[in-house]
């Protein structure tokens, strides 16, 4: 698979296969990734990996938070900018409506599109879960470098045949994630992302979220 063929086949995957992922496959996952760039060669990812009991064990533990705490602990950074402008809000409005109409939950239906919110939390049944940290200490140039990791990641997976569901929602439960993985206090969690084999099956996977044109985000000049 080339680079293009796995940008394109990529998608935030809602639904996976029960079928395990092998600790070699895994590794050699991260080992490719981290060849991403980063500025001064920092490398300041940091990574926690759990599969197998040590990962139900885990989704146990929120599974039983979340009955007295459907919306976490609250997050150390805004998923999102407050008060998100023009064409940004459009974009999410309609990324949404249209997860949620793969599945059939009117916008009304607020106890279906809680459900389905609440799956976030079980890695929509992925077989490895990952979690990304950084260094307190690091600045929004460094938080770019671990996202580029981050993609580096899902790219990596999917030459072996895998996809992914990168999602900032976990930062909702930093604290339990911290505590669970033993995570220092100078390391604060980005994201968690689901690994595994998809379901082709599941209607939400049929989802295919659009991309402006090139016209309006970019500018050439001097061809």
């Amino acid at each position: 698979m080339n680079v293009t063929e796995a940008l394109k086949t990529r998608i935030t995957c809602r639904a996976f296969l029960d079928k395990p992922v092998p600790e070699a496959t895994v590794r050699a996952i991260l080992d490719v990734a981290k060849w991403a760039p980063s500025g001064g060669n920092l490398q300041p990812w940091h990574v926690y990996v759990l599969t197998g009991e040590r990962l139900k064990e885990f989704l146990a533990i929120i599974a039983e938070k979340q009955k007295t705490m459907p919306f976490g602990e609250g997050t150390e950074y805004d998923i999102y900018p407050k008060n998100l402008t023009e064409p940004y809000r459009s974009r999410r409005f309609k990324c949404g409506e249209d997860m949620y109409a793969t599945i059939g939950v009117a916008r009304e239906d607020k106890a279906g599109r809680l459900k389905q919110f609440a799956r976030n939390f079980r890695f929509f049944d992925a077989p490895v879960a990952i979690f990304f940290a950084i260094d307190r200490q690091m600045g929004i140039d460094q938080w770019s470098d671990l996202g580029m990791f981050a993609q580096s990641v899902m790219l990596a997976a999917r030459e072996q045949g895998l996809h992914t569901c990168p999602q900032e929602a976990w930062a909702i439960w930093h604290k339990t994630v911290a505590e669970f993985v033993s995570m220092p206090p100078e390391l604060m969690l980005f994201c968690g992302m689901g690994l595994g084999y998809m379901d082709e099956a599941a209607p939400i996977n049929k989802l295919r979220t659009d991309r402006a044109p090139m016209e309006e985000w970019a500018s050439f000049s001097g061809f």
